[in-house]
């Protein structure tokens, strides 16, 4: 990656508002959501007050879903549009741009979760009684800050090993939103669900320990972080195979 790569991928971000909306939407919808669902049930719900990192990352559920689309769209539109052509003429070198795509995604990833994560902390202490702060707050609000950018590259990575925006939304879209959270409920699934990416960086949100988890909460966006690291590598020996 070189900062001229960086720069032109800065460029496509801030012209293109099928780039820039998606993470705008992924925060407001992080802090939004928790805000509308404290202010409807404020104490009434046990599942959002026994675990205040299930009440504060409640928007999250809705958030990552446009993340995941930023992040798609990011490197997948131009597999689509075979715009990947023109990417290549001017960043000859795959690494370079494949590496400014990455740091751009990781960058807006990361402003998505310090925004969203504010915002959830926020509106759940104006809206819910209780207190959220505790020993588990400085652990919940980090990992809440970094499991964004994380999904955000884990996906880039994912879409470029298969080298289609469709394949990947089609992928990414139902094992992210329906198929990790259902089979997380199965009890024959349990065990191997919990090391999914997208399970074990939300453990590290929680406040509270989960006995069905074999794990603790930082080593859950551990894990999460390797799943990043071989989705990353796997998109760059993809790209570089490419014709």
């Amino acid at each position: 990656m070189n900062l001229a790569a960086l720069r032109a991928e800065r460029i496509k971000l801030t012209t293109l508002r099928s780039l820039w909306l998606p993470p705008l939407i992924a925060a407001l919808l992080t802090g939004g959501v928790t805000t509308a669902v404290g202010s409807i049930l404020g104490g009434a719900d046990h599942t959002i007050t026994d675990d205040p990192g299930v009440g504060v990352f409640y928007g999250l559920n809705f958030g990552q879903a446009a993340l995941v689309a930023f992040a798609v769209l990011l490197i997948g539109q131009e597999f689509n549009t075979r715009m990947i052509d023109v990417s290549l003429a001017a960043v000859p070198r795959r690494g370079r741009l494949y590496g400014a795509k990455l740091a751009l995604g990781a960058l807006v990833g990361l402003g998505a979760g310090a925004v969203g994560t504010a915002g959830g902390f926020a509106g759940y202490a104006a809206t819910v009684p209780g207190d959220w702060h505790g020993p588990a707050f400085v652990r919940a609000a980090t990992a809440g800050v970094l499991y964004p950018p994380l999904l955000v590259v884990l996906c880039l990575g994912a879409t470029a090993m298969l080298g289609n925006l469709t394949a990947a939304m089609a992928l990414l879209g139902p094992t992210v939103f329906l198929l990790s959270p259902l089979l997380a409920g199965v009890p024959g699934a349990r065990d191997a669900v919990q090391f999914l990416p997208d399970r074990a960086g939300q453990y590290a949100l929680h406040y509270t320990d989960d006995p069905h988890t074999v794990y603790g909460h930082w080593t859950g966006l551990l894990i999460m972080a390797l799943w990043t690291a071989l989705a990353a590598y796997g998109g760059l020996w993809a790209l570089r195979r490419a014709k």
